[in-house]
């Protein structure tokens, strides 16, 4: 897929039997399975995060037009943990350049996260609880985008009613990694080379319970 294309659309009945199931998450397995991942791989996480936290620090000295520039670059570089994680749970190898995929789809990520965050910015705005279920709703939407190549909106819709039938129980998934990763926070910030990572392998790992792998090239 060309960086700029703008994704495909994918037949919807793929999705019948996610979009009518009852889901139990193991979250503490999706956790520890996570952990695994980024145990056995520990520099090659840590090299990456940290270069997404200079990429940040860099980018936030140019104010607004920093600000810009990183939100552009943060899905494609948060898709890298997916790519990574989907690779690793298809007992794929991987190489360090394979954290940099998601620039393969950067359109579709890149419309994902605005559409998205200002979605969500506008539900927690007017109400809290619509930009809490947006945010908890479009868990899957960069794994479907790298995962079908789905177009942004299909790929924010398909996630968002998949996610609603079970909403509740993906809602504290979502709190179990927040929480991780604000220990992480806690820990001087250095905890958060540990929790983004593990977190993320976790949500990969629990879209692959949920979904399934479509694709078997990311």
């Amino acid at each position: 897929m060309a960086a700029f294309d703008f994704g495909n659309k994918v037949d919807p009945q793929l999705f019948n039997q996610q979009l009518n199931a009852s889901v139990t998450l193991h979250v503490q397995d999706y956790i520890k399975q996570g952990w695994e991942m980024f145990k056995e791989h520990i520099g090659e996480f840590v090299g990456f995060t940290l270069l997404i936290f200079v990429i940040s620090a860099v980018s936030s000295k140019f104010a607004f037009f920093g600000s810009f520039l990183f939100s552009a670059l943060a899905s494609p570089l948060y898709a890298g943990f997916g790519i990574v994680a989907f690779k690793l749970i298809s007992g794929k190898s991987f190489q360090f350049g394979d954290f940099f995929n998601g620039f393969n789809y950067f359109l579709p990520l890149f419309l994902a996260g605005l559409a998205g965050g200002f979605l969500v910015s506008i539900g927690m705005v007017l109400l809290l609880i619509p930009g809490i279920y947006l945010a908890v709703a479009y868990m899957f939407t960069t794994f479907l985008i790298i995962d079908y190549r789905m177009d942004f909106w299909q790929a924010m819709e398909t996630s968002r009613q998949i996610i609603t039938k079970n909403w509740f129980t993906f809602f504290g998934f979502a709190f179990a990694l927040f929480a991780l990763n604000f220990l992480g926070a806690l820990a001087l910030g250095v905890g958060l080379l540990v929790s983004i990572p593990v977190s993320a392998c976790a949500a990969a790992i629990a879209y692959k319970e949920v979904i399934g792998l479509y694709s078997n090239e990311w």
